[in-house]
């Protein structure tokens, strides 16, 4: 494929070094590399630290804004448990009245159970929250690396002369 050397790639992105380089030009270098030949991509990738970077932020993006989703996760919860512990508070008073008929007390029985079931779906709830949110970042981390591995062994499988099937593998 193509046979662009360091220098070209430098002058193609507009940059004197490689240190300090933007977002903007990250992208850009992989996007050339499929114009560079392989010994230079290598020796590119190598010095890039941006390139790795740029995955790392990307990750941990993901990760502050899962540390996010948690926190706020967390104070609702708590808003929530203490409002049901104030309503079985109440409950538990009323339920000490001396004045109460049998119907009355089966109708606060019957609250109470019913704050304790929404308890016990809202911390299941909670549970499926957080397991969802702990998939969605271990599947971010994993595409990253994924994704730079990929772009990377399969533009030098296909440069090297690779077949298609060498890409896929």
């Amino acid at each position: 494929m193509g046979g662009m050397d360091e220098a070209a790639v430098k002058r193609k992105l507009g940059i004197q070094t490689w240190r300090n380089v933007s977002k903007d030009k990250v992208l850009r270098f992989a996007a050339a590399m499929p114009e560079m030949a392989t010994e230079a991509r290598l020796k590119l990738i190598e010095q890039f630290p941006a390139f790795k970077d740029l995955g790392k932020a990307d990750i941990d993006a993901v990760k502050e804004a899962h540390k996010s989703t948690l926190a706020a996760n967390e104070n609702s919860q708590e808003h929530f448990y203490r409002a049901a512990q104030d309503q079985r508070d109440a409950l538990r008073a009323d339920l000490g009245r001396d004045d109460l008929s049998w119907e009355q007390r089966e109708a606060l029985y019957d609250r109470l159970d019913r704050n304790v079931q929404q308890v016990g779906e809202k911390d299941s709830e909670n549970k499926q929250f957080l397991g969802t949110g702990m998939k969605v970042v271990a599947a971010a981390g994993a595409a990253a690396i994924a994704l730079g591995v990929a772009f990377v062994g399969g533009k030098i499988a296909v440069s090297e002369g690779g077949s298609e099937e060498s890409q896929r593998s």
